[in-house]
């Protein structure tokens, strides 16, 4: 599912029309009607002041849908700054072996 979708699915199931939530969260309707369709020019996505208001207006994750955006939310920012060696291995692994240690860490 793309960062769009996700928002327009999430609009309509609070009977929001792209009038409404535009108007809340304080950009165009037309803007909001190009996010949802993937009609925005390379550079212009949303920013993440943006996506914190949608977040709070649709009842959502903002790190859900910062990450549908292709953002890297800030807490997860700051540890990868702070131990880039584990994230480059987490990058690194097949999913079976990602399975396999969020068992292990789940159980902890």
């Amino acid at each position: 599912m793309t960062f769009g979708q996700k928002v327009r699915e999430l609009r309509q199931a609070k009977h929001f029309t792209l009038r409404d939530l535009a108007a809340k969260v304080g950009v165009g309707f037309t803007y909001l009607s190009k996010i949802e369709n993937h009609k925005l020019e390379d550079g212009h996505g949303p920013s993440e002041k943006l996506i914190h208001k949608l977040a709070t207006e649709l009842d959502v994750s903002e790190t859900e849908l910062l990450l549908l955006a292709e953002k890297v939310p800030e807490p997860i920012r700051k540890r990868f700054i702070e131990r880039p060696e584990i994230f480059m291995k987490l990058a690194s692994m097949d999913d079976a072996t990602l399975n396999d240690l969020m068992r292990t860490v789940d159980r902890d």
